[in-house]
């Protein structure tokens, strides 16, 4: 479909799913960056499919926060403010360990295989240092958790917070030492999981996603100095 996916697409999406997609991967890999403004052209050409498509994309993702419409201007990916993502952060923590527990006390043997198998394919693609294969089999184990607690309105409201966050996906993904670390509470929270210990699940959800936080604000912080001193660099070459 294009070349700006790191992954193959999932089978059984329609094109306009495909769509929707492709253009969230490329905003959570770095390829469109907070602030850029999305052509129809430019994403007609990158995704391969006719403008109709592209345009239904973009309102799906701007229903998901990730797409913002400027007047005059048109499309942007979206660019959130320490507080929105605090916030954001602080309500995936809340949901997520009460999915954890939930999957702890409900989920079947085959969702906690599902969880284990996902970590296993983590800690391998993590020693080829195949960040892609992390993303994918990270998100694996997620939707193991999620489709585990038995709570189709709690699996959604959660799908739209990490939809929401992609912009930080990769990048902290990528930040030295993080995927060492993620791997490190996973496996805490798979452990505490699979004994069907619901408290401890929810207390390692709510920890691992503390991590993630702390990591994302201070890159919004790193983003906003190196905003701040590019503006300075120009102003003093005026």
């Amino acid at each position: 479909m294009m070349d700006i996916l790191p992954t193959p697409l999932r089978e059984g999406l329609t094109l306009r799913q495909q769509a929707e997609e492709a253009l969230r991967t490329a905003i959570a890999t770095g390829r469109f960056l907070p602030g850029q403004r999305l052509t129809d052209r430019e994403l007609t050409e990158l995704l391969g499919v006719a403008r109709s498509t592209v345009r239904e994309a973009v309102r799906q993702l701007e229903s998901e926060g990730l797409i913002t419409t400027i007047p005059f201007r048109g499309p942007t990916v979206a660019n959130l403010t320490t507080e929105e993502a605090r916030d954001l952060y602080e309500l995936r923590a809340i949901l997520e360990g009460e999915a954890a527990r939930l999957c702890a006390e409900r989920g079947r043997p085959e969702h906690f295989a599902a969880i284990l198998q996902a970590l296993d394919a983590m800690r391998a693609a993590a020693s080829d240092d195949a960040l892609s294969g992390v993303m994918v089999s990270s998100a694996d184990f997620y939707h193991a958790i999620f489709d585990g607690a038995g709570n189709a309105a709690l699996k959604h409201s959660i799908v739209a917070i990490h939809n929401r966050l992609a912009i930080f996906r990769f990048s902290s993904t990528k930040y030295p030492g993080r995927i060492a670390q993620s791997l490190k509470s996973l496996t805490a929270l798979a452990e505490a999981i699979t004994s069907h210990d619901g408290d401890a699940a929810r207390a390692a959800g709510i920890q691992h996603i503390n991590g993630a936080a702390e990591l994302a604000l201070f890159l919004i912080g790193e983003r906003a100095k190196g905003a701040l001193a590019a503006r300075r660099r120009r102003g003093g070459n005026d």
